[in-house]
């Protein structure tokens, strides 16, 4: 059974930078009052309409790729954890896939929440583990700024927009992902949501009046329930894959709050630099954030091959799950690639593509 290693990593955050002083001239708080209740400090958020959750994708996997060493046309599968997809369809993963020219890629969104990067490394190591494909993307993109009620200093002081990407390939050397364990309870689903938009309150005038449409949640709720299952996924999958505390060099938490993660420590009785934070400069940034500081830990030299590691997250629906593995990095390659020469290709392709549908549509159309 081949093993799944994490190869390559990218990340994308949008220029712009929202400081907790700016928002104390949005609303009534201050530098001070958010500092001390969440650790964050500031947060990147889109600016204009260009800035999409795939464009961010599409820039986080590009430089994934480029670590990795490998072509778009490589990759069997992409998975996008999103919970602020372009569309309800078609799938971001799909928009991704025709940008970065991943021809031979099968692809779809997931939804987890905050929770969904680690579902979503699990469903593509199982993909590889069982010999369905060889090489997976794996995506976590957001652009939750513009689902934030910026009058509502509850909410939007806690997120900020990014992305984060993984490469995951097979291979016979032993490491790589080892386990996850993934949980939901759905009694829970009232405490973080985003009414408007689906089945049951489709976009209308009233919905828009009602602010359906932003992220509401009951902060108490959510600490309490994210203080508990924290340290206890955290463990559960070191159980599972044979991973003594002591043996484990950092865990990567979704960065939610300071809070949270000090509790989680305290929970495990490890020190806090054990974990690996950056929520002060980029907030929540949901399923993008534990990918964005896994990166953030390589490129300081702090996460090196050979250590061992969690992931471990929480989120609306409610959701939780942890994931332990073993870091490797990047595959012995024969040749360099340059993924980035595909996306002019790519863009060739799609034109073609939308010219042959229009003619084919013109040529039907006449029969018809």
């Amino acid at each position: 059974m081949p093993f799944a290693h994490i190869t390559g990593w990218g990340m994308s955050v949008p220029e712009t930078i929202l400081t907790n002083d700016d928002l104390s001239k949005m609303v009534d708080t201050n530098d001070e009052w958010i500092r001390d209740r969440t650790g964050i400090r500031e947060r990147h958020i889109v600016h204009d309409e260009d800035q999409t959750t795939a464009s961010l994708a599409v820039e986080a996997s590009l430089k994934a790729l480029q670590v990795a060493n490998l072509r778009p046309t490589d990759i069997d599968l992409i998975i996008c954890s999103t919970s602020t997809p372009e569309h309800i369809f078609p799938a971001t993963a799909c928009l991704v896939q025709d940008r970065i020219g991943a021809t031979k890629a099968g692809a779809f969104d997931l939804l987890a929440a905050c929770s969904g990067f680690i579902y979503a490394i699990n469903m593509a190591a199982q993909s590889i583990r069982s010999r369905s494909i060889q090489n997976a993307l794996v995506i976590g993109s957001e652009t939750l700024s513009r689902f934030v009620n910026w009058q509502d200093r509850n909410t939007c002081i806690l997120f900020g927009d990014g992305a984060g990407a993984f490469v995951l390939q097979a291979s016979e050397m032993p490491g790589g992902v080892l386990s996850a364990v993934m949980h939901s309870d759905g009694s829970g689903g009232d405490l973080l949501i985003l009414q408007g938009g689906g089945s049951k309150y489709p976009a209308t005038e009233a919905t828009l009046q009602a602010g359906k449409h932003f992220i509401e949640m009951d902060g108490k709720e959510v600490f309490r329930f994210a203080t508990r299952v924290m340290a206890q996924a955290t463990r559960e999958v070191l159980d599972d894959s044979g991973i003594g505390l002591d043996e484990l060099n950092w865990i990567i938490p979704h960065q939610a709050n300071i809070r949270i993660i000090e509790a989680a420590a305290r929970g495990l009785k490890l020190p806090l630099e054990r974990f690996i934070v950056n929520l002060e400069r980029y907030g929540n940034t949901s399923t993008a954030s534990i990918p964005i500081a896994t990166v953030e830990a390589l490129e300081d030299g702090r996460l090196q091959p050979g250590h061992k590691i969690v992931f471990v997250g929480f989120g609306a629906g409610l959701t939780w799950g942890a994931l332990a593995a073993e870091w490797t990095g990047p595959l012995p390659s024969e040749r360099k690639v340059y993924p980035r020469r595909y996306r002019l290709w790519a863009r060739i392709r799609s034109f073609l593509r939308r010219v042959v549908r229009f003619v084919e549509g013109v040529i039907w159309g006449r029969g018809s």
